[in-house]
């Protein structure tokens, strides 16, 4: 059980995280940290959290779990500030989206990075954002990926994944390269395209109309350009590398399949269509039955 839980940005998913380690009965003591205090005792209004801290330093005192939830591009910050303050027994984790600029932000605060440093990322999330939107279901039959480093003890390995799990989610393990390769291609870019395209509709002229008579499709693709855009920005800049590969590999997608339309190549459309639907089935066929393999509560 987690004596006292330091959360570093109190928002969906460290809120959401709150919650569900509470409704599991698994944290006695639950503290805030931010920089907006109106926003730090509405979390205390709503149940989220105990008590709050504006100063990292006092927030991690004492805790023996520290999750930092804030956008990677203020990590090295928050890293920094707690530098010295942690105490022996605390584990430290995240949940950024891009892992290398994670670890390079605690070296650089930490120097010699603790043995209770293990990074992760849950794959939970909505386009809304703020404590007012989490929930304690947010992570139930959801993957959480930990990346452990050569300096992560063990123990706190195994505390980091525990956690996770009390709050229902499944763990993976990856490394911290193959953890931003399949996150650029799987979450980053496809944001990255919903984003593109909304901008894209609406430099037209006649862009009220697209959106007055937009259908279902456009409203389930673009769903995800209504995230956070400071968060996303800093994601797109802190994974560059892994991005631009997606990035180039799609780009050469774009043309073939400009060049099908181009020159009315229906049965090359269509293969490809049937291509694309298969992969997508099979997918969803496996998600249905992954989240089936869990117990009914």
């Amino acid at each position: 059980m987690i004596q006292k839980l330091a959360i570093i940005g109190v928002g969906l998913i460290g809120g959401s995280l709150a919650q569900a380690l509470r409704q599991a009965a698994y944290v006695r003591e639950i503290t805030g940290c931010g920089r907006d205090e109106a926003h730090l005792q509405k979390a205390v209004a709503l149940g989220v959290i105990d008590s709050y801290e504006l100063d990292i330093a006092r927030a991690v005192a004492g805790a023996d779990m520290v999750v930092v939830c804030v956008p990677l591009g203020a990590m090295a910050g928050c890293f920094q500030a707690m530098a010295g303050h942690l105490a022996d027994n605390a584990v430290v984790t995240d949940v950024g989206s891009a892992k290398a600029s994670v670890v390079a932000a605690a070296e650089a605060a930490f120097g010699e990075l603790p043995a209770g440093f293990v990074p992760g990322h849950p794959i939970a999330g909505t386009e809304k954002s703020g404590v007012e939107a989490s929930f304690p279901q947010l992570f139930r039959d959801r993957r959480v990926i930990i990346t452990p480093l050569p300096q992560s003890a063990d123990w706190a390995t195994e505390r980091v994944a525990q956690m996770w799990r009390e709050a229902g989610a499944e763990i993976e393990q990856m490394s911290i390269e193959r953890h931003d390769e399949v996150l650029a291609a799987t979450s980053h870019l496809p944001h990255l395209l919903a984003f593109g395209l909304v901008d894209c509709l609406r430099a037209m002229e006649e862009h009220e109309d697209i959106f007055r008579f937009a259908a279902g499709g456009f409203r389930d693709f673009t769903r995800i350009a209504s995230s956070d855009p400071v968060m996303w920005r800093d994601i797109c800049l802190t994974n560059r590398a892994a991005l631009l590969g997606a990035l180039a590999q799609f780009s050469q997608e774009l043309e073939q399949l400009t060049a099908l339309v181009e020159r009315g190549e229906g049965a090359e459309l269509e293969a490809l269509f049937r291509r694309a639907k298969e992969a997508r089935d099979r997918y969803a066929n496996q998600l249905e039955s992954w989240k089936a393999s869990f117990p009914a509560e």
